[in-house]
């Protein structure tokens, strides 16, 4: 029996087969490949590709974005082989077209074009987009299986959704959000590029740093260990290499660099990472097998990995193939990179080096998807960057005025010069490693370019509002990232931060930012300062004194003005501290000479005086500039404003605070009455030296800062001034003669020390010490011939082998000349041990050193040792004594503000004399004046003087012939004549005024005579 033959319908097609795993989709074109293509994929998508904008697949679900943006088609894929269910469209409201999209797990994410993410819940019925960040415009966005990543075009990245494992890289403060949360610790780095996996998150930067935070249980963060992160951490440099893109799957990470290498880390269980095991790998890691071949683009599904060599045309898959995704025609999984394979078992070839089309690799749950498009209707961009400047851009900006694209050139000044992100972005130079942390922005280049903006004012005034009102509040201070602090290295090359009408607006807030940041950031910040060119530190060192000086001038003493002023010294504090490592500039040029007009010294002391806080409590304190906090920036004549303000304080505490006398006198045992307000010394020329030392004894306990009152038997009764300055001029002149024996002089210099071994009582150098104390309390100045080494050890600082050049010029030559010397024949030509002569002594500077030789390998020990042993040593008993008899009297905490030659000069003074200066400064009262017979005649008979002559005069005017750290310019003779003067009176002086009574002599020779009268009696009173 014969078998009917059926005939086939018009219009329908026998269903075909079921492809297998690794089949393709048939195309005219062929241009989509599918692995594995399923009917029921195969149906969802479009069949023409070119009509595709973008492809987005999850285990369960596939979205079809249409070319033009105009809606999503999205599908549930069955979990066999079943047909796919009818679609459900989306469309964005107002007919907004749809830029890009991705999903989650449980969520879809789109991107408007114009920069507006809206997000859509599957587990929520009769769900709605809701927009998300509109205030924002977004650029990139990502999607993990639980939480969103969205890229703003101001370089903002935001983060939201689940954070159980703080893949939200803000910190653990909730488990979850649904609303945006901005990733502070990125903030101003200049993001290309971010990426989601199941529970952790990557981010790129322009300059190819990797950063990565959340679930790291398998290393998918790269960082060399399991622990979860929960605030992005920077992932190590890969050999030099500038990665370019980065791609995440479930749990593990690929990353491609510029130069097509393919890193892989993070979970290894089916082979995902290419090495050819299922071992996890905590680093970045090279997959070798690609090492050939230039890969040009990678993709990551959940647990595959896809990377394309163009130039080779094939795509190479590893990792999981249990539902046939990697094309190796079977369902096992791939260790090592394999090239895809059509159902023939053909390598699947694309052309290569084609400028028509290009390949889109999409890496789904368990899918593959192979796209060949032209070029001309590329796939969607997925890589939107943020706004930078460029040549091009810059030149249409400065051209652009009164066109029609002045408003938009507006917008991208605005947009990069108010964000950090896009203002780094601009100047980036090179790749920044982490160990060596180096400087990755072009200064030169932002330097030239500012300059040639703000030649144009329209230009100016943007960049200035824009710095103002939005930069300066986004300044990342709290970022542990050099490349988000960079701003702060380009910000002050712009001349508008050294405009002065913009030092309260701009330099304030950015000095205030500075100040806020974490030791690790300003370690970066000082570091790059370390780097500057002495013209940039300098720059920059003079913007903020010329800030706080403006301040300063404001005239409102109000809190707000003076927090900011404590800032900005705060800010000069630390470039302060920077120039004393790298000795950029001098010490002069940190002085604001204004602050010793400006400052209330009184209330300055005020603050360190406890019986002041705790007494007298109404005493205003407005500054908050407290000198020890910044002592660089005052100059010594603050230094001794202060220093006179504390003595005088001091003195009145000892009259109106009764508390304190009482409070000393119970202590000490002594009876009240033992206090007065004064310090009297009756003395005897003749025994000078026994007097003083016999008073101090009696009133050792005593706190001897008060005034002092000076009394010379037989000539004048208690007094200060002239007196007092003339008493210690002679004291110290006694006390320190070769003669008295209680200082060496080694060499017959000029300078003295102490001796090793010493005739006097150690007690005797406390009191000499003392006698100093008392002598700058008392704002005198005397001859004490120590080194600039004595001054350093009263300040805690080593002296040095100059300091002993100085104290003894052929020792301190000599060794000198051992540490300049580098011959071969060095033990030879100098044969010296280490032993060392010093104040008639020889002595061993360690054991049995007379019989170790200095060479050229340990020469360095001993020259220190020398000068160790000299300077502190063999002194240190009774430098001890000094220090202590000092500091008995002076305040420790003042003193030390001084630099070491600046309290040489306030304690011994200088002989810098301004013999003009002195005449210019000159104050005539009762009948003279500048033009006066006498006067000439007196000027012009003093100019004649010798310079020791013109001191013995000024020791007759003064009592001391020291002239002090202000100087003879400040120092001002006053003449007068009463009228009960003759022309044959003398000379008179009253010595506390520096006033001159000069009778009006009528000749030349007259005055001559007189002058040298007064010279011959410059010693003593009447």
């Amino acid at each position: 029996m014969g078998r009917r033959l059926r005939r086939r319908s018009p219009g329908r097609s026998r269903p075909a087969p079921e492809p297998g795993p690794g089949a393709s989709l048939e195309t005219p074109s062929r241009e989509l490949w599918l692995f594995p293509s399923r009917a029921g994929l195969r149906s969802a998508l479009p069949r023409r590709p070119e009509a595709t904008r973008q492809i987005s697949l999850t285990l369960g679900r596939l979205a079809v974005l249409k070319r033009g943006g105009a809606g999503v088609e999205l599908h549930q894929l069955p979990a066999g082989c079943g047909a796919v269910s009818k679609p459900k469209c989306f469309e964005l409201q107002k007919k907004m077209k749809i830029h890009s999209m991705d999903q989650g797990a449980e969520h879809m994410l789109i991107l408007s074009s114009d920069g507006k993410p809206f997000e859509y819940n599957y587990t929520i019925e009769h769900a709605k987009f809701q927009c998300v960040l509109n205030e924002k415009i977004i650029i990139q966005i990502t999607c993990g299986d639980y939480h969103s990543l969205a890229l703003s075009k101001g370089g903002e990245l935001f983060a939201w959704g689940q954070n159980i494992h703080g893949q939200l890289g803000v910190g653990r403060i909730f488990a979850s959000t649904s609303i945006p949360q901005i990733v502070e610790n990125l903030s101003g780095v200049p993001l290309v590029q971010i990426s989601a996996g199941e529970a952790h998150s990557m981010a790129l930067s322009m300059i190819g740093n990797i950063y990565s935070w959340g679930k790291n249980d398998c290393g998918q963060l790269g960082l060399g260990h399991t622990n979860n992160k929960d605030s992005p951490c920077l992932v190590e440099e890969l050999d030099n290499q500038k990665v370019e893109f980065l791609t995440c799957g479930a749990s593990h990470t690929a990353l491609l660099t510029k130069d097509g290498l393919v890193f892989t880390f993070g979970g290894g269980k089916y082979g995902q990472l290419g090495h050819n095991s299922t071992q996890n790998e905590l680093r970045p890691r090279l997959v070798t097998e690609l090492l050939e071949n230039r890969v040009t683009q990678i993709a990551c599904g959940r647990w595959h990995t896809l990377a394309y060599a163009s130039d080779l045309g094939k795509v190479f898959a590893f990792g999981s193939g249990k539902e046939g995704q990697l094309g190796n025609d079977g369902t096992h999984d791939q260790l090592i990179p394999c090239v895809m394979k059509l159902p023939s078992n053909e390598e699947l070839k694309f052309e290569s080096h084609t400028s028509v089309k290009q390949l889109i690799m999409i890496a789904g749950g368990n899918q593959s998807i192979l796209l060949w498009v032209e070029k001309e209707n590329s796939y969607v961009n997925m890589r939107r960057k943020i706004p930078t400047l460029n040549e091009r851009t810059i030149e249409r900006w400065i051209a652009d005025v009164g066109t029609k694209q002045w408003q938009t050139t507006k917008r991208e000044i605005r947009e990069i010069f108010s964000h950090p992100a896009c203002l780094t972005g601009s100047f980036l130079e090179k790749r920044i490693t982490a160990e060596t942390m180096s400087i990755h922005v072009d200064l030169n280049t932002a330097r030239n370019t500012f300059k040639e903006l703000t030649q144009k004012d329209w230009i100016t005034e943007l960049i200035t509002t824009s710095v103002r009102d939005n930069l300066l509040r986004n300044l990342p201070f709290h970022s542990p990232h050099q490349e988000a602090l960079s701003v702060f290295f380009l910000l002050p090359e712009c001349p508008v931060m050294h405009d002065s009408k913009n030092w309260e607006s701009l330099v304030v807030p950015f000095a205030k930012a500075v100040y806020k940041m974490s030791d690790q950031s300003s370690g970066v910040l000082e570091k790059h300062w370390a780097s500057l060119q002495e013209s940039a530190f300098s720059k920059l060192v003079q913007m903020l004194k010329g800030a706080i000086i403006s301040q300063m001038n404001d005239g409102t003493e109000s809190a707000e003005n003076l927090c900011h002023i404590e800032t900005l010294l705060e800010m000069l504090k630390k470039l302060h501290r920077v120039n004393q490592a790298k000795c950029y500039l001098s010490e002069n040029c940190f002085i604001i000479n204004e602050l010793s007009h400006w400052l209330n010294f009184f209330n300055e002391a005020c603050r360190r005086s406890f019986w002041t806080k705790s007494l007298v409590t109404s005493i205003d304190i407005p500054h908050p500039v407290i000198i020890s906090d910044f002592p660089f920036i005052f100059n010594v004549l603050s230094k001794i404003k202060l220093l006179h303000a504390d003595t005088i304080l001091k003195k009145q505490e000892q009259i109106y605070n009764p508390l304190m006398r009482l409070a000393v006198a119970e202590e000490e045992g002594l009876p009240e009455s033992t206090f007065t307000f004064f310090f009297d010394l009756r003395v005897r020329r003749s025994h000078l030296i026994e007097d003083v030392l016999e008073h101090l004894n009696l009133l050792e306990k005593e706190d001897l800062r008060r005034e002092l009152r000076i009394s010379f038997s037989e000539e004048i009764d208690y007094n200060c001034g002239g007196v007092r300055a003339e008493f210690f001029n002679c004291l110290f002149e006694e006390m320190t003669q070769p003669e008295y024996g209680m200082f060496i002089y080694p060499e017959e210099t000029s300078y003295m020390w102490f001796p090793v071994s010493p005739k006097f009582e150690e007690k005797r150098y406390f009191f000499f010490g003392l006698l100093c104390g008392l002598s700058v309390f008392n704002f005198h100045c005397a001859n004490i011939p120590f080194p600039l080494g004595l001054f350093k050890k009263l300040l805690t600082q080593a002296p040095s082998l100059e300091d002993l050049k100085e104290l003894s010029p052929v020792l301190g030559m000599s060794l000198q000349a051992l540490l300049d010397d580098d011959d071969d024949d060095f033990g030879e030509v100098f044969y010296i041990h280490f032993n060392v002569h010093w104040d008639k002594n020889d002595v061993n500077l360690i054991p049995n050193g007379s019989c170790i030789i200095v060479n050229q390998s340990n020469k360095r020990d001993y020259v220190s040792m020398c000068v160790d042993y000299i300077f502190n040593i063999s002194v240190k008993t009774v430098y001890e004594e000094f220090q202590r008899g000092f500091y008995k009297v002076c305040n420790k905490d003042i003193i030390e503000l001084f630099h070491p030659e600046e309290l040489k000069e306030v304690i011994i003074g200088n002989t810098d004399y301004d013999w003009e200066a002195f005449e210019k400064n000159a104050v005539y009262e009762e009948g003279y004046n500048s033009s006066h017979p006498t006067i000439i005649m007196f000027w012009e008979a003093f100019h004649k003087l010798t310079l020791e002559k013109k001191k013995k005069f000024l020791l007759f005017l003064t009592g001391t012939n020291r002239v002090s750290t202000k100087g003879l310019q400040n120092m001002k003779i006053s003449f007068c004549c009463p009228g009960n003067l003759s022309e044959k009176d003398p000379i008179r002086v009253q010595t506390c005024f520096s006033l001159l009574f000069l009778p009006k002599y009528s000749s030349m020779e007259r005055v001559e005579d007189a002058l040298q009268e007064a010279i011959n009696h410059s010693r003593g009173f009447n």
